[in-house]
């Protein structure tokens, strides 16, 4: 049995979690408390770089989302192929998985986490570049999914793992309403039963962190 370390409110996680259970995948959970110095030191014992999610096994160390995710889409057959076979579609798969990653999650965060520091070390040149960035993005996927269903067409493939995470934390902290198409294929991703599996598993700590806030 493999263990998953990871926590619920970690968009990285949760693309993993989608993809996981989209596999049907069987594995331990292992929340990581990321507010515990001590479970972060402990857990840097583990992976020294301290990032999340990471899946072990009895010969495997495996981290990274996306290599998670190859690496259970290689060796677990389940009822859904998350890369294409075909190299070219396969290449695509990692191209969008990349775009969701790289330009839009990552400057979801910034955005995110700006907004939780006190008002004297928020970075507003770094939050408007990637509110920028984030607009650029909203408008091409806008347009990608006026002809697509999920990302690849018909077939929900590792990138729309990816765009769980992201765009449900974009929803929140910057959202995209002006883009019917975006938040379409989003209402498809909420309707997907894996998404809402995981959204019920974060409900209790994003609860739980607005009422600190």
């Amino acid at each position: 049995m493999h263990t998953l370390h990871y926590h619920p409110l970690s968009t990285f996680s949760q693309k993993t979690l989608v993809a996981l259970y989209e596999k049907d995948f069987p594995f331990t959970p292992q929340i990581l408390d990321i507010t515990n110095p001590e479970a972060r030191a402990a857990y840097k014992k583990v992976y020294p770089l301290g990032k999340i999610p990471l899946l072990t096994g009895e010969d495997q160390f495996i981290p990274e989302s996306s290599i998670i995710i190859e690496y259970v889409d290689t060796h677990h057959e389940g009822k859904i192929r998350l890369i294409p076979a075909d190299p070219d579609k396969a290449r695509k798969a990692r191209f969008y998985d990349r775009l969701f990653e790289l330009y839009v999650m990552e400057p979801v965060l910034t955005v995110f986490f700006d907004g939780r520091k006190p008002e004297a070390e928020r970075e507003p040149k770094r939050v408007a570049a990637a509110k920028e960035r984030l607009d650029l993005m909203y408008g091409m996927f806008d347009g990608h999914f006026a002809k697509n269903t999920w990302t690849l067409g018909d077939a929900f493939t590792m990138p729309d793992c990816a765009a769980a995470g992201a765009l449900g934390l974009a929803h929140m902290v910057y959202p995209y309403e002006a883009h019917a198409n975006l938040r379409a294929y989003f209402g498809r991703l909420s309707e997907r039963p894996t998404f809402q599996k995981v959204r019920a598993e974060v409900a209790p700590y994003i609860a739980k962190m607005t009422a600190k806030s």
